[in-house]
């Protein structure tokens, strides 16, 4: 059997898998607030995800920053083994779980969460920075390094340039130049943010660098994590 292969007693289970976590998705869609319900920002978290690559083992971080001077104050982490399959569209299944452990043990309070990841920007209109909003109860953002689907207008070379994405005639997101003549991050609503806003936040978390302070400090944090605990630090 290849790798990857799903063995033939598991298929039906599998698909019902699917087929009720993408109902699940559409419901849990409804609940989402895309207009602002921000308060004053001083603790914004970045979350991430990082996994064994031959394995079942997860490592997961929240690293919460100040707001203003985008240092770093509180780290919280989670290890586990996956409790849900990878598939496409259904990340958020398979992080959450990941996830809010380290949600959960936080001292800080957060005022809003950026995701590595799509919020409204996603087949259903409800990825992982959707599922964590809705699950928290908190403002999210999603800003992703790829562009999960939509087409996207033309984009100035400046910084602060933006650009549409549209899916079926809809604007879900919007392409957003975070340094001159860099790449863009793909920036859509995940949960009381509305698009302007999450723009005008994510820009200002991209300081320095294409990608907000959050997702570089979360990512940071994962991989180095990840590489401690599996032996692959020099």
């Amino acid at each position: 059997m290849e790798r990857g292969e799903i063995p033939s007693d598991t298929v039906d289970d599998r698909a019902d898998l699917v087929a009720n976590a993408m109902a699940e998705q559409t419901r849990l869609s409804l609940e989402v607030e895309e207009t602002d319900r921000l308060g004053e920002l001083r603790r914004i978290a970045g979350a991430d995800v990082a996994y064994e690559k031959y394995g079942e083992r997860f490592f997961a971080a929240v690293v919460v920053l100040d707001a203003h001077t985008l240092e770093v104050v509180e780290i919280a982490r989670h290890e586990g083994e996956h409790p849900f399959p990878y598939v496409p569209g259904l990340l958020s299944f398979r992080e959450l779980p990941a996830l809010l452990p380290c949600f959960e043990k936080l001292t800080s309070t957060i005022d809003l969460v950026v995701c590595d990841g799509n919020g409204r920007l996603h087949p259903r209109g409800f990825g992982v920075a959707c599922h964590l909003g809705v699950a928290l109860d908190v403002p999210t953002i999603g800003c992703a390094k790829n562009l999960l689907l939509g087409e996207v207008g033309p984009l100035a070379h400046e910084r602060g340039a933006h650009s549409p994405i549209v899916v079926d005639g809809i604007e879900r997101g919007s392409a957003l130049r975070t340094r001159d003549g860099v790449k863009p991050v793909y920036v859509s609503i995940g949960h009381r943010v509305s698009l302007p806003s999450a723009r005008t936040i994510v820009l200002r978390l991209a300081r320095d660098y294409r990608l907000p302070e959050t997702t570089r400090a979360a990512d940071h944090e994962v991989n180095l994590w990840r590489r401690a605990a599996l032996g692959l630090l020099a």
